[in-house]
């Protein structure tokens, strides 16, 4: 803990992020000069064999070659500056044939990326590779230079490092105010090469992020099927607990009031008070029956939502929370039925979990609009400690507000408050 009480720049030339970016650029060079050495190779005698059948399965093979470069440098990227890039999409011929597999590999784009990687990179590696080795090799030798300054008089016969000489005049570091210059200037290389070396490994990130990761459309269609898996599995959520709601409550209170009904029908000849007590009962199951068919269409989608929009929707919903909550709603106009729908949705959950959970006094629900987005947020005074992922409401909360690209945020400090932030893409 006390290395942390140092600044940054004293601390920098010996942490552990500084010397793997160091490793880094070191293995990068050979590495470097490798990929591209036999990725110019190959793709040249493919390309200048195309005139003929030879050319197209090695310039595929020289493509699947720098496929597997990129999987060499994704590991060095994790492993060394803690870069973690997905492997882009496998390549995959119609047929499962050979030609097809060619086929597809010369029109992957990600392929071709990979030996645009290979080509370019070397070049760099060779220029931070001169640049990290100067600066630490000068920096580290000057600032310890007052350490091995004695090795010239008494093995070089000279009486220090030579700064100048043209046969005629010499000049030697060997004052002590010299080797003090030295060190100093050697100490300003040494604190200025990490920050030198981690602007070089940001260009890496780039090359490696960019050219050996999934293309943006391949991530975009991963990200909707995915999503698309969260909206199937929500909706079948959605759907068993409306039949078990409806099996486990209306319908059976429905069963017995069938039954009280033909006990009554029975008893109304022979013993009319009876049947009246009993008609009684089951006007009461009907009520009860009713109370919970319209609880059950206001969780799915209730009226007031679709007649008056937002602002009444969760004013009636935080009128029947036992917590006190205010409720400012202040849109140009409403969004779309599918948003209008998740933002209530969201809302009530959450307010359910207040009520549930919190142990709040009060809560607040504030919507409004901004920019392109919807921005609905909750907060509540209670004892905090909410965690998306170790509850698994919140959890299908921010799955359901993800899959229409919204995003769900929790600020829960145990001991509270909390705030819970949700954006959804405004469509009007």
């Amino acid at each position: 803990m006390a290395s942390h009480r140092l600044p940054a720049a004293i601390r920098a030339p010996f942490e552990a992020r500084t010397w793997r970016a160091f490793g880094y650029v070191l293995i990068g060079l050979p590495l470097s000069v490798c990929w591209f050495a036999l990725s110019v190779a190959f793709v040249s005698a493919g390309a200048g064999l195309l005139i003929t059948f030879l050319g197209v399965p090695i310039l595929a093979g020289a493509l699947a070659m720098c496929r597997g470069f990129g999987v060499v440098e994704r590991a060095r990227a994790r492993g060394l500056l803690g870069l973690d890039v997905a492997a882009p999409e496998r390549v995959k011929g119609r047929t499962g044939g050979a030609f097809s597999w060619m086929g597809a590999m010369l029109k992957s784009g990600a392929s071709w990326r990979h030996l645009l990687y290979a080509v370019l990179h070397m070049p760099w590696a060779v220029f931070s590779f001169s640049v990290a080795l100067a600066l630490w090799t000068w920096g580290w030798g000057l600032f310890t230079y007052p350490l091995w300054q004695w090795v010239f008089p008494v093995y070089a016969g000279q009486d220090g490092l030579q700064l100048y000489g043209d046969g005629t005049h010499d000049f030697y570091l060997d004052s002590p105010f010299e080797i003090a210059v030295t060190s100093a200037v050697g100490l300003l290389f040494v604190l200025v090469g990490p920050w030198v070396l981690r602007g070089l490994v940001g260009v890496d990130r780039l090359l490696v992020s960019g050219l050996l990761g999934p293309s943006r459309l391949a991530s975009r269609v991963t990200e909707l099927e995915s999503d698309r898996g969260v909206v199937v599995d929500t909706a079948a959520a959605d759907l068993r607990r409306i039949e078990r709601d409806l099996h486990d409550g209306a319908q059976a209170r429905l069963a017995a009031l069938a039954m009280d009904l033909g006990l009554a029908k029975e008893k109304l000849a022979r013993d009319p008070e009876a049947a009246a007590v009993l008609v009684d009962e089951a006007h009461g199951e009907v009520k009860l029956a009713l109370k919970e068919l319209r609880d059950l269409a206001r969780e799915i989608h209730p009226a007031v939502l679709t007649d008056r929009g937002l602002d009444a929707a969760l004013s009636a919903v935080a009128s029947r929370c036992s917590v006190p909550v205010s409720v400012d709603v202040d849109l140009p106009a409403r969004p779309v039925p599918a948003i209008e729908g998740i933002a209530y949705f969201t809302v009530s959950e959450l307010l359910r979990n207040v009520t549930g959970h919190a142990r709040a006094r009060r809560a607040w629900v504030d919507v409004w609009r901004s920019g392109d987005r919807l921005m609905i947020q909750v907060r509540d005074d209670g004892t905090g400690g909410a965690v998306v992922g170790a509850g698994a409401g919140l959890a299908k909360l921010s799955g359901r507000v993800g899959a229409v690209d919204g995003v769900l945020a929790v600020d829960s400090p145990a001991g509270g408050p909390t705030t819970v932030t949700v954006e959804l893409p405004w469509r009007a």
